[in-house]
Parts: structure tokens; sequence; C-alpha cells
């Protein structure tokens, strides 16, 4: 668990950076990942607690399985979670990119990320962690976010070149490296309640639709 407790503090920048949910039926909601504040409705969602071992996250999950309150392992609904089926983590904070190239950066950078950290000896600050994770949600890309390590501010623009520094050494020998630059400059909530603003939203579904399945 030591690895996901390294992994937690990177990833409201993921939020900030792909943050693509502004609208809630048709109706701007002043953030800009609607679906990460959605999210947290949902029981066990956002950080999950800090468990020492793997083993003691199994003995949660399957007690609740046992009593009833979820019907599989996975009923879990965190920002991160270990996979126990892959043997892996799985991070699920990143909004849904419009764009399959995004998509792939994205995949690109976590995965370099997780395969380069070292596991962490203590739990992430939940505080912190909560404070960056509504910040990403509202700002997206002009969210100011506490540096996973140090106490002050910063742009996810600052955060995210320092995270490649970090990561790309490890993305090029993944075979991935490539993929990055992707990430530069994103504003993908911005583009829509622009397009959304100017032209309506028809179009901007239509806009959507095209992205999606051609990569316009």
């Amino acid at each position: 668990m030591g690895r996901l407790e390294a992994v937690l503090p990177w990833l409201p920048l993921m939020l900030a950076l792909s943050a693509n949910s502004p609208y809630a039926d048709g109706v701007e909601t002043g953030l800009t990942s609607t679906r990460a504040e959605l999210l947290a409705l949902l029981p066990r969602a956002g950080a999950p607690p800090p468990f020492a071992s793997y083993g003691e996250w199994a003995a949660f999950a399957e007690l609740l399985v046992e009593l009833g309150l979820a019907d599989d392992l996975m009923r879990l609904w965190w920002d991160v979670r270990p996979h126990p089926r892959f043997g892996t983590l799985e991070i699920r904070m990143p909004d849904q990119p419009t764009r399959l190239a995004i998509t792939a950066a994205f995949a690109a950078l976590i995965h370099a990320l997780v395969a380069s950290v070292a596991p962490a000896g203590e739990p992430a600050d939940r505080g912190l962690y909560a404070q960056n994770r509504w910040a990403a949600s509202r700002f997206g890309p002009d969210a100011g976010l506490i540096h996973p390590t140090e106490r002050r501010l910063c742009s996810p623009q600052e955060l995210l070149a320092e995270l490649l520094e970090r990561v790309e050494p490890t993305a090029r020998r993944l075979g991935s490296a490539a993929f990055l630059g992707e990430l530069d400059g994103l504003d993908q909530a911005g583009d829509q309640l622009d397009l959304g603003r100017r032209e309506g939203l028809r179009l901007l579904r239509e806009r959507l639709v095209a992205l999606t399945y051609d990569g316009l």
C-alpha cells in the first residue's frame, strides 16, 4: 500500500489537467469536473483510508461483502484502489478525455508515475488531498494546488512540468514517452464552455461526438 500512498498526492493534478465535465443536464455547474463531485457522493469515494497493508485492505473489502453492504470487492469507488484481479493499482481520478490521444497521454503518465515512485513510509495527508481535489474539480487548470511535498501553492502547469521531469525516464523505458506531449495546455472544460456559450449546446454535442469518434 506504500505505492498507493506515494501516488495519492499527485492525483488532484490528474483531475485538474483532465477536467472535462462542466455541465450537468445541459446546465453549467460552476465546476470544471462535475463528474468528480458527483462521484464524491458515492459511499467509499475520494481518498481511501490509510491501510497498513494489502491484507488490511482486503479484510475491509471482504467485510463489506460479508455484511451485504457490497456485492463485490470492486464496489469501492475511491480515486485509487488496489485491483485484486489484476494485481495493479487502479487510478480512477481523471475525467474521460474527449480525444483518444489525450486518453493515451494520461494512461502513459499514470503508468510511469506508478512505476517510478518509491513506496511511501507514511500515509499521505488526507486533509491536503481533499483541498486539492476540490480545487481541481472547481477550477481545473486554473486551480491553486498545494505541492505534494512542500508547503506552497503551485499551478497545475508547474506541477505537471515537475512530474514529467520525474517520470520521463520511466516513460522512455516503458516506451510511452511520445504520448506525453498531449498534456501540455489542456483546458477541455474551458473549451466546452467557450463553444457552448458561443454556439449553443447542440453544436457542442456534435463537436464532442466528432472529437470522440474522429479525433478531429
